[in-house]
Formats: C-alpha cells, structure tokens, sequence
C-alpha cells in the first residue's frame, strides 16, 4: 500500500468575490510526480501554494505526510521547512554569495551549524552541477544556474516533498534543459514532487499523473500520464483544446 504524502480534499479558495479553486480534491503518494497544468490564471500556482500554507484556504483540507494544515494548531514555520519549494523567479539573496544561500534557512530554520550547513548545501551545489560557483553572486549567474542554485537551497533543507511552481517559464529557451534535467533525476531518486509546469515533454517523461485545471480553479483531469497523452477521446473538451494547443509548438 503506497504512503500518502499529500492529501487535498474539497479545498476552494476565493479572492474576495472571485473563485480561485473550486472544490479540488488530490491526493499524493509518496514517490509521485504529479504534473499541473492548464491555462494561465486557472489557479494552478494558488493550488500549489496552498500545499505549503503560503496561501490560506477557506474551505476543506490539506494534510502533508499526516498533519493537517486547515489545523490552527499546525506549526506551520515548521511543516514549510520539510516543504522544499521552487518558484518561478529564483528568489535568491542577490546580497548572499551562492554558499550563504544555501546555508542561511538550514541555519535559521533547522538550526543546524554553519559547517554542517555549508557541508550539506555545497553537497546539494554539486548535486545540480554549480559546485565551481559557490562563491559567486546570483547577479553573476545565468537564470538557468540560479534556478539550479533555488533547487539545491530547497534540497538543503531535506524536504520531503518538492513543490515546483512553474521554475522554467521565466528562463530562455536554451537554460530550461539545464534545469528539467536536475528535476528528473530528483524524479528517479523517488522525489515526491507537485510541478506546476508547461513542459508537456517533462510531464511525458516523468509524471505519473497529470492534473489539468481550467479557468475558476475547478480539477477537470487527474489521470495517468499515458492516459492523459495517449487516449485524447477520453479526456474532457476543454483539455482536448488545451493540449491541442501546446503540442503543437
């Protein structure tokens, strides 16, 4: 029997008056990669910011390896530190050296020493292939390797489970390779990762499920991978017109 890791049920969210998820209900083993997509504004990041409590929910529950975010009595700080979160702007230090990026939340947040932090972050450095810019600025690196860098600062923390929010739809064409590369070998080392992404041929390589939102925040798929690319007739219109759309650049 496979190990729950997330479990989303019946959770809507509203921004005042407007909808952003409609009743979504999904839940996560241990091992998933379960790839989110749909089009801009369908509320794709919100559904994944609600995963680490970065966004409130008004109604239903999130648990997370067993503890339950809707629980006021959650200790959230804590919960996020084991949630390794990528966004789609980097959000480096631009003050901090590559290393003290890496070490400063393992420090703050899990109170670990700076030598055993620096150990475990230039370990996760390597890990995404930048060891030879640990000293280094972010302003001195290209998008590509600051997101490589984002990812070793979130592995640093020893989450489990990673949460990917659209970490290459800001980057150039050519650095989005660099990128997905890393996020497929978490995959097969058995990463739990939640990816909200556009790169249909990332999802065909590695998700082993496919969530497709429409506009109003409302799940219309949650299918295998092979389901979801492979029998087109029995996915839903709106998604048939979305996939149409983007497979054929």
């Amino acid at each position: 029997m496979a190990e729950q890791m997330i479990n989303i049920k019946n959770v809507s969210k509203w921004y005042g008056p407007v909808q952003v998820l409609n009743d979504c209900s999904v839940s996560i083993d241990k091992g998933d990669v379960v790839v989110v997509c749909g089009p801009s504004g369908s509320g794709k990041s919100t559904l994944i910011k609600t995963v680490n409590a970065l966004e409130p929910f008004q109604k239903g529950e999130i648990t997370v390896n067993g503890i339950p975010l809707h629980d006021p009595k959650t200790n959230l700080p804590k919960l996020r530190s084991k949630v390794g979160m990528v966004f789609q702007h980097f959000e480096l230090f631009p003050h901090l050296s590559v290393t003290e990026n890496l070490t400063i939340a393992q420090v703050k947040v899990l109170g670990r020493s700076l030598d055993d932090a620096k150990v475990r972050g230039l370990k996760m450095l390597d890990r995404v292939g930048l060891m030879a810019h640990k000293d280094k600025f972010p302003g001195q690196l290209s998008g590509g390797q600051q997101q490589r860098v984002a990812i070793a600062r979130a592995l640093s923390m020893d989450p489990i489970v990673m949460l990917f929010d659209e970490p290459t739809s800001a980057l150039d064409p050519e650095m989005v390779g660099e990128v997905l590369d890393v996020m497929v070998s978490l995959a097969k080392e058995g990463m739990t990762m939640m990816v909200v992404t556009h790169e249909m041929g990332f999802a065909r390589k590695v998700a082993s499920r496919v969530i497709f939102i429409d506009v109003g925040g409302r799940i219309l798929e949650d299918c295998s991978k092979d389901e979801f690319f492979g029998h087109p007739e029995n996915r839903q219109p709106r998604t048939k017109d979305f996939l149409n759309k983007i497979l054929q650049h």
